[in-house]
């Protein structure tokens, strides 16, 4: 039996990807400006990196104003944000191509400017962020972290129907799935964590009780979609945001056989060498491997990230380690990406500096490999 490669075909859910190329979902902090909804220059950026069969997972959406934590990154709570989304999946499918959208809510990752009354963030207990990180404000500087506000366990039901209403919107809004963001420090990560996570109600504690509301999210979102177009995203070794598990294996080896259980479209891992959500470059020397520690544990497709050269990613795929490999800084500076690796072809560098806010400037003017 031939190995796959980087360009066979795969199933995902009831979708037929034509290759294993995948955008992972990038903040670039570029909606409109007035009601956080996506807007021409977005539908732009994404079209250009539109493939057939190919998979999209577009970038992090706040399921509710007050899971905000950035400035001008789009939303999926209002009906202008579901508006300007809808134009963008109609682009993706006039190419052939396939996207989901990542559901977020990053806890206590926000700052009360961006909270209605400028209250404080929420968290699973009143932890700051410490440590060499800075939250954003609503409108663009970087300040200290403040305490933020432990969830009431009656808040708690309120979370996942913003998890479940954010789900619904997005299929309103024409996305073939969805990703439930559950990595990189944010809300449900917090949860997860027994450093940041103190509670003593069925919320915290023992294992099964911090995983609980993730698990509780998942059935809520496939309430609204089916399992097999919904999927997780993991960072069991990651760093950002003050984050970090002392010993993740317990811990993660429960949310994955949990999950596994469900039928889900994938599972995304961000590997530990990539771990710094995008705020650096990290390159942790010496860090196990998400997908070969996980894969036992994980029937389903699984989807990884993290500093992936062309080389690197096809071998992950023909040793069975992972099935497709999601690319974020390359993609970005390459929007087409799965062409150039296919022709193994030179990719342009990327700018970091033009990661997040701005227009066009490395946003949209990346430019593409001429035609052979």
């Amino acid at each position: 039996m031939t190995s796959p490669s980087l360009f066979s075909p795969l199933k995902v859910g009831p979708y037929q990807l034509s290759h294993r190329v995948v955008m992972a979902p990038l903040t670039r902090m570029r909606a409109a400006h007035e009601d956080n909804a996506p807007h021409s220059l977005n539908l732009e950026y994404y079209a250009q990196r539109a493939t057939k069969g190919g998979l999209i997972i577009a970038e992090a959406s706040p399921v509710t104003q007050t899971g905000r934590g950035n400035p001008r990154t789009p939303g999926i709570y209002s009906r202008e944000q579901i508006a300007g989304w809808r134009e963008i999946t109609h682009a993706v499918h006039a190419k052939g191509g396939i996207i989901f959208l990542q559901l977020w809510h990053v806890g206590r990752v926000s700052h009360s400017s961006f909270q209605p009354g400028g209250a404080l963030p929420v968290a699973p207990s009143a932890v700051p962020i410490s440590g060499n990180f800075s939250a954003m404000t609503a409108d663009g500087k970087q300040v200290p972290y403040e305490t933020p506000r432990a969830l009431e366990t009656s808040e708690i039901a309120g979370i996942v129907d913003a998890f479940r209403d954010g789900a619904r919107n997005a299929r309103e809004a024409g996305f073939d799935g969805v990703e439930i963001h559950g990595a990189n420090g944010y809300l449900l990560e917090q949860f997860l964590q027994s450093r940041i996570n103190q509670r003593t109600d069925a919320y915290g504690g023992s294992i099964e009780n911090r995983a609980r509301l993730l698990l509780e999210v998942t059935d809520a979102v496939v309430g609204v979609w089916g399992a097999d177009r919904v999927a997780v995203r993991l960072s069991p070794y990651g760093v950002a945001n003050d984050t970090g598990e002392a010993d993740p294996m317990p811990l993660y080896s429960h949310v994955v056989r949990m999950l596994s259980q469900r039928g889900l479209a994938y599972l995304h891992f961000i590997e530990p060498r990539s771990s710094g959500a995008g705020r650096a470059d990290v390159n942790h020397q010496n860090v196990p491997s998400a997908m070969e520690l996980f894969r036992p544990l994980w029937p389903g497709v699984l989807i990884t990230a993290g500093g992936f050269t062309g080389e690197a990613a096809e071998d992950a795929v023909a040793s069975g380690k992972a099935d497709a490999i999601a690319f974020g800084r390359h993609f970005i500076s390459n929007p087409d990406l799965p062409l150039r690796l296919q022709r193994k072809s030179p990719l342009t560098p990327y700018n970091r500096a033009t990661f997040y806010g701005g227009a066009e400037v490395g946003y949209t003017d990346y430019p593409f490999e001429q035609s052979a």
